[in-house]
């Protein structure tokens, strides 16, 4: 291996690990939470009478829940978040062009989410077993998630950072790209969604959608923390929450 590729491929780990514990304290509260209510569902009657409620309703709605849910989680809940934290509770224009980006990027994320987990249950049934919930985890981890959900995530948010130039589009076809990129996105993911996957395929299938979207705001916290990173508009220590107010 060439010194410069020794050198590029470290970096990409040290960005990942950067990532990881730039997110480490909120992950390991979000991890906690939905611990508790996966915990709850198993002993708790009254969560379970709730959380059975709310799945019946996302099965009654369908892509209607999932989208709403997917797009409040993943665009307005961040958005509002940089508002009252970095801008003192008030709205400026460039939070409408943001939200003109995220509302349609993360309601068709929440769609090709929910089609993944109607595919996990199809596929390995809708049981919660040691060998089930590992199938679920592989396929989302080391399927969906490296080869369809990390790189198009990332190109869409580097294509709005560059202004939506198309060369963004062409580099992004690269290898250098995906190692440069991606890789670091990827062990970044890891991190925080290996035991997220691990309790959302717990659950039945329908419930596991809106576990998901409860964890997609930090996603896109660490995904946008990532993506500034690559483009500099962020120091190497810098908390997630800075990397989203500096999205304009």
């Amino acid at each position: 291996m060439s010194i410069a590729s020794h050198k590029t491929n470290r970096t990409s780990l040290a960005i990942g690990w950067e990532a990881a514990k730039a997110n480490a304290a909120p992950a390991f509260i979000l991890q906690g939470a939905m611990l508790v209510v996966l915990i709850s569902y198993y002993l708790s009657p009254a969560c379970a009478d709730f959380l059975n409620r709310l799945a019946q309703y996302k099965e009654q709605h369908g892509l209607v829940f999932v989208v709403i849910a997917a797009v409040l989680a993943g665009a307005i809940v961040p958005e509002l978040f940089v508002i009252v934290f970095f801008q003192r509770g008030r709205p400026h224009r460039q939070n409408l062009r943001n939200l003109a980006f995220t509302v349609p990027t993360w309601g068709i994320d929440g769609i090709l989410v929910d089609l993944m987990y109607r595919l996990n249950a199809v596929w390995f049934g809708d049981v919660v077993t040691v060998g089930v919930v590992v199938a679920k985890i592989l396929v989302d981890q080391l399927g969906y998630n490296p080869f369809f959900a990390a790189p198009s995530e990332v190109l869409v948010y580097e294509w709005k950072n560059e202004g939506f130039s198309w060369k963004s589009v062409r580099r992004a076809l690269t290898w250098e790209h995906y190692r440069d990129k991606i890789v670091p996105t990827l062990l970044a993911t890891w991190a925080v969604w290996g035991p997220l996957m691990a309790i959302i395929y717990s659950l039945p299938y329908p419930l596991q959608f809106p576990l998901f979207s409860i964890a997609l705001t930090f996603w896109v916290l660490l995904l946008t923390y990532m993506t500034n990173r690559f483009a500099g508009k962020i120091e190497a220590d810098a908390p997630p929450a800075l990397a989203v107010a500096t999205e304009d």
